[in-house]
């Protein structure tokens, strides 16, 4: 096994207990943080998405460069993702007028699309299998197309079902419980188990991020945007900092 190969894979941490509690702290800033600049400051979707979409770019492009892997870069980009996610599919769903059913509908036919020319390019669509810098771009294309899915998904069950936040929280919240004992008792693919878990925790942070922040008469707690945003973010730094991570292993070869 080459030491190139071994420094890529290091890039990318170990998919543990941790790495799923900062997963759905990070969607959660992703819902307060984009909601405090598309609405608190009044720059509107559009803007809000160009100015994620740069942000994801240069931190991707930083994560795609460096020869190893670096915590605090690695949930930047995370981050990045959700946040660009987030303004995306509200410009989608709001600004474009497709509805929260119609833009749930197209993001799942670009995420299947993006897995299926992975799959089909490289074989393997595994987080243990990320030994080229294509297979990052596709890593991280998917990564932004799943973040972006999950904010649909979380504002169609939560307004468009009528569920509610709590509600929809707690709907997300089963799911992904159920997939974690189909991880421990059945033989279902892990890779499947892993992007179906990826998609549904961006909807629980959603749901949760905007109990934090909409209004009463929402269903929300009506928090500050910039507070909750803050807590949650220095929440993510305390646990990448103080609890350790290790890299992801390559695949025997």
């Amino acid at each position: 096994m080459s030491d190139t190969v071994r420094r890529t894979l290091s890039k990318v941490p170990e998919v543990t207990l941790l790495f799923w509690i900062i997963k759905i702290a990070a969607t959660t800033l992703g819902e307060t943080g984009g909601d405090a600049v598309t609405m608190s400051m009044n720059l509107g979707y559009l803007v809000g998405s160009a100015i994620f979409a740069t942000l994801f770019v240069i931190a991707v492009s930083a994560q795609i460069t460096a020869k190893r892997f670096h915590p605090l870069l690695f949930w930047a980009v995370i981050v990045a993702t959700t946040t660009f996610g987030t303004t995306l599919a509200d410009f989608l769903d709001r600004s474009l007028g497709i509805g929260y059913a119609g833009g749930a509908s197209l993001l799942l036919v670009l995420l299947l699309a993006s897995l299926a020319a992975w799959r089909f390019t490289l074989g393997s669509i595994s987080v243990n299998d990320l030994t080229s810098r294509k297979a990052e771009m596709f890593y991280w294309l998917t990564i932004m197309l799943s973040q972006t899915l999950g904010t649909a998904l979380g504002d169609w069950m939560a307004d468009g079902a009528g569920l509610g936040y709590e509600n929809a929280a707690l709907v997300f919240g089963g799911a992904i419980l159920l997939l974690a004992l189909a991880y421990r008792f059945t033989r279902l693919s892990h890779t499947l188990l892993f992007w179906a878990t990826f998609v549904l925790t961006r909807p629980l942070g959603a749901t949760l991020g905007d109990l934090l922040d909409k209004p009463h008469s929402h269903g929300g707690l009506a928090l500050s945007r910039y507070t909750a945003s803050a807590v949650i973010a220095a929440f993510m730094i305390a646990c990448v900092l103080f609890l350790p991570q290790r890299a992801e292993r390559l695949r025997s070869m």
